[in-house]
């Protein structure tokens, strides 16, 4: 896929944007890629989206970069990969390396301490917003089976510490069971 430089120029600002500032972990990343990728760029439609995530999340590995790399191929091939890949590197990197070097005034500090506290409330609220919005399309789908698996696996983690490798297998193997048979 031969793109313009521009595309190229477009691609790295928004993916290195995101990466920049999404803190929190890779499922914050999720709803900000939606809002950007589907809604503002319309690069994907929603349910695209949503099964690109699905694979980044239960690929191994960070789900920031596993998103990056399938979002860079879907859009512009291995070109497209390296120019995500990298954006997404780039700013975690530069901000690890002033922590470190920064770190033990950075511990010390209770104006910082304060700050990861408020960050840590907003991170819950985004992380939420993901689920809620899951979750919807799910009951708007009308696909009780899904709903079903949502459910089970939500009580398994919840009440029973139940494994997520093992938790993603068997939701894995209880959607391809579900496509299967809805053929």
């Amino acid at each position: 896929m031969q793109k313009e430089l521009k595309f190229y120029i477009k691609l790295f600002r928004v993916t290195f944007l995101l990466s920049a500032f999404t803190f929190g972990g890779g499922y914050v990343i999720v709803s900000l890629m939606k809002k950007q990728f589907v809604d503002d760029y319309l690069w994907f439609e929603e349910n695209q989206m949503l099964d690109l995530i699905a694979i980044a999340q239960s690929s191994p590995g960070a789900i920031a970069i596993n998103a990056a790399v399938i979002v860079g191929y879907q859009l512009a091939g291995w070109l497209g990969v390296l120019t995500t890949v990298f954006a997404t590197i780039l700013p975690p990197f530069a901000i690890i390396s002033i922590i470190a070097h920064f770190y033990q005034v950075f511990i010390e500090n209770q104006w910082v301490a304060w700050m990861l506290e408020g960050m840590q409330a907003g991170v819950a609220a985004v992380i939420a917003s993901v689920v809620y919005t899951m979750i919807k399309d799910l009951i708007k789908q009308k696909e009780k089976y899904l709903i079903l698996i949502f459910i089970f696996a939500l009580i398994l983690v919840s009440y029973f510490n139940f494994p997520i490798s093992w938790l993603i297998l068997i939701s894995l193997c209880g959607g391809f069971i579900y496509s299967y048979l809805k053929r």
